[in-house]
């Protein structure tokens, strides 16, 4: 828990003052968010992963550079990624000890809820809008017949 939460103040702490800008639509237009590039405390922000790619798992090695991870929105998914193993694992620890107390894990049970927001706001939402923001597939086309006048081939 603690490791994980560490890394995400680190690279958040990190990312809000110096990141380089981030292609948000990938059509090669960045964004420019963190307060090196004449942003304040206000307008500031971490620019979430390019919906080029989608939410997916993008770690450090998986670019061919940490320009290009940069680029790519890879501080978002890292920050959120761990943000919410940490949280989780911190409900997890408060179970842990109104167990070993021998008290009833109402505590553990109410925060669930707020967990399960966050999961879903940071992570369950922009896989969905990632892999549904630039309209529908050639294939999906296809499959349903919805190709007007050859827009397909």
């Amino acid at each position: 828990m603690i490791p994980t939460l560490l890394t995400v103040s680190s690279v958040f702490i990190i990312a809000f003052n110096a990141a380089p800008p981030v292609d948000i639509d990938g059509i090669h237009e960045p964004v420019f968010r963190s307060l090196l590039y004449e942003n304040n405390i206000i307008s500031g922000a971490i620019i979430p992963t390019s919906a080029a790619i989608g939410l997916h798992f993008y770690p450090i090695w998986e670019a061919a550079s940490v320009d290009e991870w940069l680029y790519n929105g890879g501080p978002y998914e890292l920050i959120v990624l761990h943000f919410l193993l940490g949280v989780a694992c911190y409900m997890g620890r408060e179970w842990e000890l109104s167990f070993r107390l021998g008290m009833r894990p109402w505590i553990a049970i109410a925060y669930s809820a707020p967990v399960a927001a966050a999961t879903v706001v940071f992570l369950i939402y922009p896989i969905g809008q990632g892999s549904f923001s630039d309209g529908d597939s050639k294939e999906f086309k296809e499959q349903r017949g919805l190709c007007i006048d050859d827009e397909c081939r």
